[in-house]
């Protein structure tokens, strides 16, 4: 948890920093490029280079909001496990509450709610530390394990480096920025403090629940009202989560189609004042509903979105923040800097091959036996 932290902090930065070039008569960095599709564009060229990291991050993102929308139906059904309604039903009662983002016009609301997410998720640690440390008495610490578990590992490894991945969001943030030059500031303490949070949180759990420990950690409360208050908070946090990614994919995707000919198929969703377009309002629940009805009807997809983010995700966090530092920035780097950069590849693939060969055989394995979607 920690590994991987400094890693994607470090590529989080090399990412921004090809943002950036030197002004030859300054001497001052300035600010040519504007986006990940940017550059990439001037690595993998024009023709291709847009289309593959617009691919790949509209994936992500989607995939992102889809988890959001599964993970409500999960917890819900988690909490009223002999209720009329069933998971898919949940899934479908909660995106009610997610249609309105289709009125989202600026970062500074999505912003606004992610504050509120992030609140959401210090009362939940701070419930399930607090529980946890009621039982310290209890505490199993000849229970916890050095070695590596083989078999289990690489399922870990896929959620560690996917609760990670912000790469996609950086430019933006960081071109939104009042003070830009707090940015890995702010980059370096945000995955501190994650970091301290994921293994604090991961270590003292184990602690209290020890070999009983489950996936989803709420199950493991003995209290059916207090689990169902913790996950009343987490289907909060997933619903606050949702804009980030729903924001950035809508923009994406708006870009890519949505800017008028003969740049792109269709005329702006927005009008000269500004405001959004019926239409363009028309489209943006579109893409809410879309979201929710592939939660609703693709079996299996936690199998199936680490099997694709094991792909999108190493390479969007990790290989090509690498390639495309040494591409642009080789002439400006020392060895020791060239040979990390190197590193983080051969570890994004070798964390990309895992990953796939992981949860392809969890799916093909829950097809084979006849799972539960």
């Amino acid at each position: 948890m920690v590994g991987i932290a400094h890693i994607c902090c470090y590529t989080g930065k090399i990412l921004v920093d090809c943002l950036y070039e030197d002004d030859p008569v300054s001497g001052q960095r300035v600010r040519v490029r504007d986006s990940y599709v940017s550059i990439a564009k001037e690595c993998f060229g024009r023709k291709y280079g847009a289309k593959i990291v617009n691919i790949a991050q509209i994936i992500e993102l989607l995939m992102t909001c889809i988890l959001y929308v599964v993970v409500c139906g999960d917890l819900m059904i988690g909490t009223f496990p002999d209720g009329s309604i069933d998971t898919r039903s949940w899934m479908m009662l909660t995106g009610i509450f997610l249609l309105p983002l289709a009125f989202l016009k600026s970062l500074k609301s999505v912003s606004m709610l992610s504050f509120w997410c992030t609140m959401s998720h210090l009362i939940i640690n701070a419930i399930v530390i607090g529980y946890c440390i009621l039982y310290i008495g209890e505490w199993g610490w000849g229970k916890v394990k050095w070695n590596l578990d083989l078999e289990n590992f690489p399922i870990s490894l896929g959620v560690i480096v996917f609760s990670y991945t912000s790469q996609i969001f950086l430019p933006t943030l960081e071109g939104n920025m009042e003070d830009r030059s707090r940015f890995e500031w702010m980059l370096n303490w945000s995955h501190i403090a994650a970091a301290a949070f994921k293994a604090i949180f991961g270590y003292v759990c184990f602690l209290t629940f020890q070999n009983d420990t489950q996936q989803v950690i709420t199950n493991n409360l003995r209290s059916a009202g207090f689990k169902g208050l913790v996950n009343f908070f987490l289907v909060i946090k997933a619903v606050l989560s949702y804009p980030l990614p729903y924001y950035a994919a809508c923009d994406l995707l708006e870009r890519v189609l949505f800017r008028g000919k003969p740049k792109t198929l269709f005329p702006p969703i927005y009008a000269l004042d500004g405001e959004l377009k019926v239409w363009g309002l028309a489209w943006r629940l579109g893409v809410i509903m879309f979201t929710i009805l592939m939660a609703v009807f693709i079996p299996h997809f936690l199998i199936l979105m680490g099997f694709i983010g094991s792909f999108t995700g190493t390479m969007l966090s990790f290989i090509w923040p690498a390639y495309f530092h040494l591409k642009l920035k080789a002439n400006q780097l020392d060895s020791q800097t060239v040979a990390y950069d190197y590193f983080i590849i051969g570890l994004g693939v070798l964390f990309g091959l895992i990953g796939m060969y992981d949860s392809g055989s969890a799916l093909v394995k829950a097809f084979k036996i006849g799972l539960p979607f």
